[in-house]
């Protein structure tokens, strides 16, 4: 059975307890060929809890969106970062993610503990100030927050770049290597918005396409 909204607010009111003023951390966009990777950091109210927060990746677009404002309007504080393609093609998409994840806890204020989705620290936060969280925005409903942020801005970007470049179905894709967007790659080559370290990697490999 899939963890309730009770259960993720469960595990941070213990996080709460132990390490005091907790941030959710989550990252959107590794994988798309196009767009930026974008994080989201979020310090939810304890007392002011947000039914229906989950995995972003579990809710509907229409869904993500009403949690979206929701949680801009309840939430103690939230910020969200992108890292560029010209960026990710210079330090590499982990690096990027990291960094983005960095750059958008580190201007929120009063916290005292970042729980950050996935295996991997962030860098130049105290180890003692941080926990990685495996599926931790199947767990936290701090890093479901942050999850749902940064899907929401990073899907609004994507169909903003759709209006620019309709060809490569950016609003329906998000950047992803379906057919239809790799065909398109092929046909009309790379956009500034694509990453080129991603792209020109399998650039002749026509069984990718």
């Amino acid at each position: 059975m899939a963890p309730s909204a009770n259960d993720l607010y469960e595990f941070d009111r213990q996080m709460r307890e132990i390490h005091g003023i907790i941030i959710g951390t989550d990252e959107v966009g590794r994988g798309p060929l196009a767009g930026p990777v974008v994080a989201a950091a979020v310090i939810l109210d304890p007392n002011n809890p947000i039914i229906g927060v989950r995995d972003s990746k579990k809710l509907t677009e229409k869904k993500r969106e009403e949690l979206f404002l929701e949680i801009r309007s309840k939430a103690l504080a939230v910020k969200a970062c992108c890292i560029l393609p010209s960026e990710i093609d210079r330090i590499n998409i982990l690096q990027a993610s990291l960094l983005a994840m960095f750059r958008s806890a580190t201007p929120i204020p009063g916290w005292d503990f970042l729980l950050v989705d996935g295996n991997k620290m962030v860098p130049n936060i105290p180890v003692d100030r941080q926990m990685t969280i495996v599926k931790g925005d199947d767990k936290s409903a701090s890093i479901a927050a942050a999850s749902i942020i940064a899907k929401v801005v990073h899907d609004r970007i994507l169909r903003v770049y759709d209006q620019r470049w309709p060809e490569y179905g950016f609003a329906s894709n998000k950047g992803y290597p379906t057919e239809q967007h790799r065909n398109a790659i092929l046909e009309h080559g790379l956009t500034k918005v694509h990453r080129k370290s991603f792209c020109e990697s399998f650039v002749g490999q026509t069984s990718l396409f």
